[in-house]
């Protein structure tokens, strides 16, 4: 890649990185708080945050802090209509939390070495598994990676395993994506926080057969038995049916 092509992917990547610090938990930030946070040089964010500006990406409130920009409005726009399930799946996934005694159900996609949630049915019991809508997990470990790793050749495993803190993950990671394929389905006990187990299955795209997405079941180790999960599969794979018939991942248009 010549130089000059390579200098911007990096600015790229590092707007995209600064856009990623606003959050919930930090809807507006100081020109300080992103330097601190990024640790790249204050000319080198000013610049950054100038070209945002100039976007519509990012707004000066006018007391020192910034905030996201009026021009993602028209994007989370997009982003909601492309993403929102149609009442039909979301049906289906009221139907399996229903089924499976009130526990959550999430779906997820790949992101890059990440794993996202698209859509969600909160459980009804009071001890419950909670993910917001967009939350990036790691790839690395639950159920649901499993599931999303599971048409991946060695070597993206791999990667995405060298993400894994602690011990080496590769091989653990491979043989888990493997027996998922094998199995149409995975479960995980406690891979990314002790305590929670999850149980899920692939959706796929009804054309293609492309793995689009895990449909999941999640909550604390002590509801998910051997014997409770052998409970909850008839319902799990049927819903990922359901939704692989829908062919609804990633809008219908």
């Amino acid at each position: 890649m010549p130089e000059s092509d390579a200098g911007g992917v990096r600015s790229v990547q590092r707007a995209v990185d600064l856009l990623a610090l606003f959050d919930v938990e930090h809807p507006s930030r100081s020109v300080r708080e992103l330097v601190d946070a990024t640790g790249l040089p204050k000319t080198t964010v000013v610049r950054l945050v100038h070209t945002l500006e100039q976007c519509g990406l990012l707004w000066s409130r006018g007391d020192g802090h910034l905030v996201p920009g009026a021009g993602l409005l028209r994007w989370a726009e997009l982003a909601g209509r492309t993403w929102r399930l149609p009442e039909e799946a979301l049906r289906r996934l009221a139907e399996l939390s229903e089924a499976s005694g009130g526990e959550t159900v999430s779906v997820y996609v790949r992101q890059q070495n990440s794993r996202v949630c698209v859509a969600r049915h909160e459980g009804t019991r009071m001890l419950r598994h909670v993910v917001r809508v967009g939350a990036e997990l790691p790839l690395w470990s639950g159920a649901a990676s499993h599931v999303l790793l599971s048409r991946s050749d060695r070597a993206d495993v791999a990667a995405v395993a060298s993400r894994a803190p602690g011990d080496d993950w590769r091989e653990r990671l491979w043989e888990r994506a493997r027996k998922a394929d094998a199995d149409g389905m995975a479960v995980s006990h406690g891979e990314r926080e002790p305590g929670v187990s999850g149980v899920a299955a692939p959706v796929f795209a009804a054309a293609s057969g492309r793995l689009t997405a895990a449909v999941a079941l999640g909550g604390p180790t002590t509801r998910f038995t051997d014997e409770a999960v052998v409970g909850l599969t008839p319902a799990l794979l049927d819903t990922a049916r359901a939704l692989t018939a829908l062919d609804c991942i990633g809008g219908t248009a």
